[in-house]
């Protein structure tokens, strides 16, 4: 299977989210060609994963005009993986019709977010799943993987709290609807370890076998803490984008995602074998600081590894 292919079981696998998450909101988004080099920096590195952009109305969202470009450069480059977010049946059909690895789709865990972010409840968003899987079936031994994401899974800014058994209703209905990996999003930062720790465990005895990912935005400083928590109850897939970028504009009060250089720094120090070069990771967020000047990067590894350049 395809799936297994892109998160074998027996390794950590750390997926760049930074073109698609990381551009949502960025003032001014960097061109292609810049998007390419960033692209090429962090593959150097050891990065395979990457989510590259949305299969979203080019008049709304031009900073991914460019989704069919970016997914043939991921093609391009010797294991990579290319993933994409289809918020409707309309976008999978987009993307079903590019090389794209793995097409994201995304239900909410509250009423108010779907209708804000999509329009439809969470009810016709598993329906739209299911169907969009089938479509996927019908294009053979050379369908991409089909990932679905629970958004505000740990606390959502419009709603207050979230119930976890309302996330794992959720996630059972998605396995049944034909997802090969399913992701919990922090998408406004609420979590803590603890959370994790327990949603991470029961999430297994919902969705068997079924790959888990996990998604942290670091509102409130604990998203590094939440990845070690994660990794400790068994999750082996998770989000980051380099220098922290990111931010839901439908959520109020988002703020960036993981850093990913802290991220693979902390799989590092916990004894994972990521595959990637920590000190070229480092050096690639300085494309980020060129191509996109306004916009504040995060993370404590860059201003760290900084130091210790200017100290030799």
């Amino acid at each position: 299977m395809r799936a297994a292919k892109l998160y074998p079981k027996d390794r950590v696998v750390l997926r760049e989210v930074g073109f698609r998450d990381g551009l949502q909101l960025v003032k001014q988004p960097p061109p292609t060609a810049q998007k390419k080099e960033w692209l090429n920096a962090e593959h150097a590195a050891g990065v395979r994963h990457f989510e590259v952009g949305s299969f979203l109305p080019v008049a709304r969202f031009p900073q991914f005009a460019d989704v069919r470009e970016m997914i043939d450069a991921v093609s391009a480059l010797k294991d990579g993986f290319s993933s994409a977010l289809a918020l409707n049946e309309r976008g999978a059909a987009d993307a079903l019709a590019t090389g794209v690895d793995e097409i994201m789709f995304v239900v909410s865990a509250t009423e108010a977010h779907s209708q804000a972010n999509t329009r439809r409840s969470r009810a016709e968003a598993v329906e739209m799943a299911a169907r969009i899987n089938r479509r996927r079936l019908e294009t053979g031994d050379t369908a991409p993987v089909f990932s679905t994401a629970i958004s505000m899974s740990f606390g959502c800014t419009l709603s207050g709290t979230v119930k976890p058994a309302e996330v794992l209703r959720l996630a059972e209905a998605l396995a049944a609807a034909g997802s090969d990996m399913i992701a919990l999003a922090d998408t406004v930062g609420f979590a803590g370890p603890r959370q994790v720790a327990q949603m991470a465990r029961e999430m297994r005895g919902v969705i068997g076998e079924i790959p888990v990912s996990m998604h942290f935005h670091d509102t409130r400083g604990l998203a590094i803490a939440n990845c070690a928590a994660a990794l400790d109850n068994g999750v082996r897939i998770l989000d980051g984008s380099l220098g922290g970028l990111g931010g839901c504009p439908f959520a109020p009060g988002a703020t960036g995602n993981v850093a990913f250089e802290d991220m693979a720094f902390l799989c590092q120090t916990m004894g994972f074998d990521t595959g990637i070069d920590i000190g070229m990771l480092a050096d690639a967020r300085t494309i980020l600081e060129r191509v996109l000047p306004d916009e504040p990067l995060h993370g404590a590894l860059a201003v760290w590894y900084r130091h210790l350049l200017e100290r030799i």
